[in-house]
């Protein structure tokens, strides 16, 4: 049995969109920098919270690093082990990765409510659509903003098991943050399984 690849190129497309395909658009790639963002940096980690094939994350972590979207840094010498840090290049993804989550919680909600919840670091207001403050009205880039476990958040999230290791971070608070206040959501609801 033979299977065939698709391929990722677009040859006969002169289009922004196409060329940015090209960089993130196969399969896994848009979750993995989803987990980087998260602060998923080594491979286990993201292996484990994607579930994908050993062999498939690491053409994808290769080719993300090729692109100039993830830069591989050595945090072990002996054996030699790496994480997976956004380059500029990668943090650039952030308005596009906002996008596409705020897409899903509109169109493709689970009925627990959002898995994530950005927040403005500054003051705790609720990142709205255009990456604006919905409490004091600033335009947010990526170091702005923070992601915090929604009410659909499912227990063996990402941003859960960070809280649980990190419990003196005001990320992790066990109370409700005010963009989830704000929302009138909690993370006390019923956890979706879906991410």
């Amino acid at each position: 049995m033979v299977i065939a690849m698709l391929g990722r190129e677009y040859d006969n497309q002169v289009c922004s969109i196409a060329s940015a395909l090209e960089v993130i658009g196969e399969r896994w790639s848009l979750l993995i920098v989803r987990d980087v963002f998260l602060g998923l940096r080594r491979f286990e980690q993201i292996q484990g919270d994607l579930g994908i094939a050993r062999n498939i994350l690491q053409r994808r972590l290769s080719t993300l690093v090729e692109q100039g979207v993830l830069e591989k840094r050595l945090y072990l010498q002996s054996p030699p082990r790496h994480e997976y840090r956004l380059t500029e290049k990668g943090l650039d993804l952030w308005p596009a990765i906002v996008a596409l989550m705020q897409w899903g919680d509109r169109h493709a909600l689970g009925p627990a409510g959002p898995p994530v919840v950005l927040e403005h670091r500054g003051c705790g207001g609720a990142v709205d659509e255009h990456r604006t403050c919905a409490k004091c009205g600033a335009r947010l880039s990526v170091r702005e903003a923070r992601a915090l476990p929604g009410p659909g958040a499912p227990p063996d999230h990402p941003l859960l098991r960070r809280a649980g290791a990190s419990s003196n971070s005001p990320a992790t608070s066990s109370a409700p943050s005010r963009a989830m206040r704000e929302r009138g959501t909690t993370r006390s609801k019923p956890a979706a399984s879906a991410r």
